[in-house]
């Protein structure tokens, strides 16, 4: 009888990281930030389907990267969970970390027990009250969770991406002002200094202000106005918010 071929624990794990780092480097960067009115989610996706950006609950938004199978069934499993305890307790008891803690154990357990890991990485954005209040939770494909401040990028890019952010960020900063300094970031991805096309732009806010639900897609006009606001404010530095309605919420 053949023996079976020895790997050592500590070359699978890395093999398993590589491969994932490898599989969500394919895919396109998602950048989510803090602005004067709440938190900013901004994505270059090609797709006009299959969403990257999605509401999970009341105040608490979703972005990933990878494969979407993947994260869609992340996405899912946290929609019914804060379902099943918002029905249960109190919609106020559906807080953003228990759903980042959720994922990070899923990812972890995928990722040491299965011989393939799940090529997904993740943020769980949720308003508060205050800026000083927001919680923006990045976790990686081995379940790893980082409490970020701020401002996060997530995907291939994330450390060129992260560091437009860093250059460019103002918490102060009106909402074209925000998707102007994250579309410039996305830029970075491909080494360029023109982000993404507005048709590949997915775009949608948590809104400190708004009642009940606070998220909110933006895209047709009000996207297109946000944009020209943006390229303004880069050209000439006088910004200046609209107060358009938004085409349609989800």
């Amino acid at each position: 009888m053949s023996m079976p071929f020895y790997v050592a624990p500590e070359q699978q794990m890395k093999d398993k990281a590589d491969y994932a780092r490898k599989g969500i480097a394919r895919g396109r960067s998602a950048v989510v930030l803090q602005y004067e009115g709440g938190i900013l989610l901004v994505a270059d996706n090609v797709s006009r389907t299959l969403h990257k950006i999605s509401e999970l609950y009341d105040r608490i938004a979703f972005a990933a990267v990878g494969r979407y199978p993947e994260f869609e069934n992340l996405r899912l499993m946290g929609v019914r969970f804060a379902d099943v305890r918002g029905y249960q307790y109190d919609r106020r008891d559906v807080s953003g970390r228990q759903l980042a803690n959720i994922y990070a154990q899923t990812l972890g357990t995928v990722f040491s027990e299965s011989l393939k890991p799940w090529e997904v990485e993740l943020v769980v954005a949720e308003v508060g009250d205050t800026s000083a209040e927001d919680e923006i939770y990045r976790i990686t494909f081995d379940g790893s969770i980082v409490d970020e401040q701020r401002f996060v990028a997530v995907g291939g890019s994330a450390e060129q991406v992260s560091t437009a952010l860093k250059d460019r960020f103002s918490p102060d900063a009106t909402l074209g002002e925000a998707l102007g300094t994250a579309t410039r970031a996305l830029a970075r991805e491909n080494g360029g200094d023109q982000g993404p096309e507005a048709a590949n732009l997915e775009v949608a806010v948590l809104e400190r202000k708004r009642e009940h639900r606070k998220f909110r897609r933006i895209r047709g006009r009000r996207l297109a106005s946000l944009l020209e606001e943006a390229a303004g404010a880069a050209g000439t530095a006088s910004g200046g918010g609209t107060t358009t309605e938004d085409e349609a919420d989800e």
